[in-house]
């Protein structure tokens, strides 16, 4: 990276960083976490070398064209220091506090794309999801419909529970950039974060279609296959990853999550334990390793428990949205007799995953313990409510 490279523009600056930041958690062998999959899109808004990459050289009418740097010698210095403002706490991930900072620069008109793109991610990512759309919709109509619009829009639509903008969206984004991985990997962690296994397992067909030899997308493939109980379809996706990486942290969490659904379970939690020590501790390995210890039997007082339970608090600090890990984390407060803290985490685990029936039973216990009967009858009878909705559910017919 040269002087010029680096002096070329505030949003230059953040590229270099994010992407050594996304090339560090490779070298670790840390598959990037939900920031890293917002701050990534930060790659294309280097201003015009980038622009002319991905196809949007020529600006939208009304915005003025840009020669050489009188547009931005155009711009106030008190402007220009509030988008590197912005620029640097969205990337920090400090989103709360860039959004005032990208909100003047908005104002006074400083590089439209920068500064929208740099907000939706800020809304995204605090889960403000309407005015992320509000402020990308307007993007896309003033002409920038590239990729990453597309991909944050499918993400906002996502949160927002509007399915099927977020699938025009998503489909938008791939016409777009069809060879993405990481554009159906991290629309496939949205859909995941938001329960929409259905979409997710369209968005990670569609990626493997276009890139059959994408290790990553055969087990996102795999995993929603599992999710939507479609386990015989799902066992040989997994088996594909591996194949396509062997060695590879996707392919040691494929085998994990084979053997896990096999019901081995003492050699996945040796694989887990293994994955971790060699520096893999994103929220979702300790996730299942805190879970995996707890299903064969740790019990209060074992190192195992204590195991589990240290893996589950740092997966919940890391990424506290992940119901698995509240539910777990829960479950685990429950068994030391620490019925408050176990009903906090429940009750996140409850709004995160409303239809998964282990959070009632837990959560019926939890409440009887604290002596709060109305409630623990509430818990059983939606419970019953969700266990009886299953047994009535059409199996499935094959051909």
């Amino acid at each position: 990276m040269t002087e010029n490279q680096l002096s070329s523009g505030p949003l230059n600056f953040a590229v270099v960083v994010i992407n050594c930041k996304i090339e560090s958690c490779r070298n670790y062998g840390r598959r990037p976490g939900r920031w890293l999959s917002l701050f990534c899109l930060l790659g294309i808004l280097a201003g015009p070398r980038v622009r002319a990459q991905t196809g949007t050289n020529a600006l939208p009418a009304g915005v003025p064209q840009e020669q050489g740097s009188g547009q931005e010698r155009a711009l106030s210095t008190a402007a220009k220091a509030e988008l590197q403002a912005g620029t640097n706490l969205t990337r920090q991930g400090s989103l709360q506090e860039a959004i005032p900072h990208l909100l003047v620069a908005q104002r006074s008109g400083s590089d439209t794309y920068a500064t929208a793109v740099n907000l939706g991610i800020c809304y995204v990512g605090l889960a403000r999801y309407k005015d992320a759309i509000s402020v990308l919709s307007d993007l896309r109509s003033a002409g920038f419909n590239t990729a990453a619009v597309e991909n944050l829009l499918t993400q906002a639509y996502l949160g927002d529970g509007q399915i099927k903008l977020a699938l025009t969206a998503f489909q938008a984004a791939a016409t777009l950039s069809p060879k993405d991985e990481k554009l159906y990997a991290f629309v496939a962690d949205a859909c995941t974060e938001h329960q929409d296994y259905e979409l997710g397992l369209h968005v990670a067909e569609e990626g493997v279609r276009q890139l059959p030899d994408s290790a990553r997308l055969h087990y996102e493939r795999a995993l929603f296959l599992a999710r939507l109980d479609r386990i015989e379809e799902a066992r040989p996706e997994f088996d594909r990853a591996v194949q396509l990486a062997p060695g590879s942290y996707i392919a040691s969490l494929a085998m994990v999550q084979k053997q896990m659904y096999n019901e081995d379970f003492a050699a996945a939690t040796r694989l887990l334990r293994d994955v971790i020590h060699d520096g893999h501790r994103d929220y979702q390995t300790l996730s299942l390793l805190g879970t995996v210890l707890i299903h064969v039997g740790a019990a209060p007082g074992e190192p195992e428990f204590m195991e589990a339970q240290s893996a589950l608090e740092v997966s919940a600090k890391d990424h506290p949205n992940y119901s698995a890990t509240q539910i777990a984390l829960g479950k685990i407060y429950s068994m030391e007799g620490r019925f408050e803290e176990a009903r906090d985490h429940l009750e996140i685990g409850r709004r995160l995953e409303p239809s998964n029936p282990a959070v009632y039973s837990h959560l019926a216990h939890v409440y009887r313990k604290l002596g709060d009967l109305d409630k623990a009858r509430a818990m059983e009878e939606q419970l019953a409510r969700l266990l009886g909705e299953k047994r009535l559910a059409p199996a499935a017919v094959n051909p």
